[in-house]
């Protein structure tokens, strides 16, 4: 189903809110780094509203709402509040996934196989409501094909191990991770999923999963933030655009 269109950038503004709230400030603005973003040629912005409300908070949400004008995907956990909240808001896209208070950032994906009937529950009225709904899962056919049986449109899958790998110079296990993704993003495909992908990219890693043919979005952000304070955001949005197209126009090849 892949037809090479565009490959799409969303950024996660989280960690300006992660910042903010160290001083418990009214700054910096995550919506002001949104809007920059959005500027920078950003496709779309992504905000993760935790239930613990470590960075981005409620305000943040109805900001975002209403200032942007690309569309804001909203990452959260498969909770009633989280779903009524998403189904206030509307936003254009929300991505579920798992969640646990003491972890520092998500440290996998979502079982979808373990939990098959309650997310189908509770996705529905999601997706009946206009969101495209993204599941966040590792490169695993059991969960792609779980997450297609629960009528998910979207399936991200988690490159944090790749990216992981790379950083600690395992790199034939890096490779046979991005092995994994490249095979789970066909697979996804091939069941009618749309493929997006996250965590952990940087300049250095992220070549190889933009230029996989199924993937149609790449959402990162903390990496973005802190290049952002060396270069400012509007030019580190600029050298991932720059990264990104680079390697879906083949020229790592």
């Amino acid at each position: 189903m892949a037809d090479g269109t565009r490959l799409r950038l969303g950024v996660n503004i989280d960690h300006v809110a992660t910042v903010r709230n160290a001083r418990g400030s009214a700054y910096p603005d995550p919506i002001r780094a949104a809007l920059l973003a959005e500027a920078a040629g950003a496709d779309g912005i992504t905000a993760h509203l935790r239930e613990d409300r470590r960075h981005i908070s409620d305000a943040d949400i109805d900001g975002l709402m209403a200032a942007l004008k690309v569309p804001l995907n909203l990452e959260m956990a498969a909770t009633d509040e989280m779903q009524a909240i998403a189904l206030r808001h509307r936003p254009h896209a929300v991505c579920i996934v798992p969640e646990k208070r003491e972890e520092r950032t998500t440290e996998g994906g979502l079982d979808v196989a373990q939990d098959e009937a309650r997310l189908a529950r509770f996705i529905a009225p999601l997706r009946d409501a206009g969101c495209r709904v993204s599941i966040f899962i590792a490169a695993d056919p059991v969960q792609v094909e779980a997450a297609a049986r629960i009528g998910a449109a979207v399936v991200e899958l988690h490159t944090g191990a790749y990216c992981d790998l790379h950083a600690e110079t395992r790199f034939a296990e890096r490779d046979a991770d991005l092995a994994r993704l490249r095979a789970m993003a066909a697979h996804a495909d091939s069941l009618g999923l749309e493929v997006h992908a996250g965590h952990g990219l940087t300049y250095d890693t992220v070549g190889p999963v933009a230029a996989l043919p199924q993937v149609r979005e790449l959402n990162i952000g903390h990496f973005l933030i802190g290049e952002a304070i060396f270069l400012g955001l509007g030019p580190a949005i600029a050298e991932m655009r720059r990264c990104m197209d680079e390697a879906r126009r083949g020229d790592l090849l």
